[in-house]
């Protein structure tokens, strides 16, 4: 009976051994945060306040936790044809396809108001030529990755169509930004990331489509879409 506790108690440490020991599991990321406004910087991307977010985007889930929900936000674009996938998820094709972030006839209606459905969406960017804006994301277990080290930022004006193909988007990239930028935290799956870039000078006041795109392995590439009004 002491042999067979004692084997027990060694297994059960064993056990919480490795599982401790077993590398976490990969999870896929998406612009948590497009106009993102650190209190300092310190944690930077832990502190602070997010005042424009994706297309339909819910703001009342936790941080790092819309991997699970349904429609989820991580849009991988299929592998082949990549340049003829969806710049934006439209929810129906895709390697995963994610929540649906295609165009409204009215834009605003794909942001918060104060009833209805768009009530739990998040604000449109709203900014100025010359401005800084920041962009936050999850780093979901890759920050660390050499696969994972890049995020695109394409901007383009607003054309009003509904989509447009990768290879629209490809031919507007802004900047490019370090996905491992991110805070220090325990856990590497809720880690907030994030990096910042100039709104272009010569931007006109108008609406702009605002692309993040991030690659994590060749040809495996993740997106957000967000509109950002540029004021006078």
């Amino acid at each position: 009976m002491v042999f067979k506790s004692t084997f027990s108690l060694v297994l059960v440490a064993t056990l919480a051994v490795l599982s401790n020991l077993a590398p976490q599991a990969e999870a896929h990321s998406w612009a948590d945060c497009i106009d993102w406004k650190p209190a300092s910087n310190t944690n930077k991307w832990t502190n602070g306040k997010c005042l424009g977010y994706a297309r339909r985007y819910p703001v009342k889930p936790k941080f790092a936790s819309l991997d699970d929900a349904d429609p989820n936000r991580h849009y991988q674009q299929a592998h082949k044809n990549i340049n003829g996938q969806p710049a934006c998820s439209d929810g129906r094709v895709g390697e995963e396809p994610g929540a649906d972030e295609t165009r409204p006839a009215k834009i605003p209606d794909a942001y918060y108001k104060t009833s209805g459905k768009n009530s739990a969406w998040g604000k449109m960017t709203v900014t100025t030529a010359g401005d800084t804006l920041c962009v936050r994301w999850p780093a979901k277990n890759h920050a660390g990755d050499r696969d994972g080290g890049r995020v695109l930022i394409n901007w383009m004006k607003d054309d009003m169509k509904k989509n447009h193909p990768q290879s629209e988007l490809n031919k507007h990239q802004l900047t490019t930004l370090d996905y491992s930028a991110c805070d220090k935290a325990r856990n590497s799956d809720v880690r907030p990331c994030g990096g910042c870039f100039k709104v272009p000078a010569n931007a006109t006041p108008g609406m702009y489509l605002l692309q993040w795109r991030w690659r994590l392995n060749s040809n495996e590439w993740y997106t957000s879409c967000a509109d950002v009004q540029v004021s006078k």
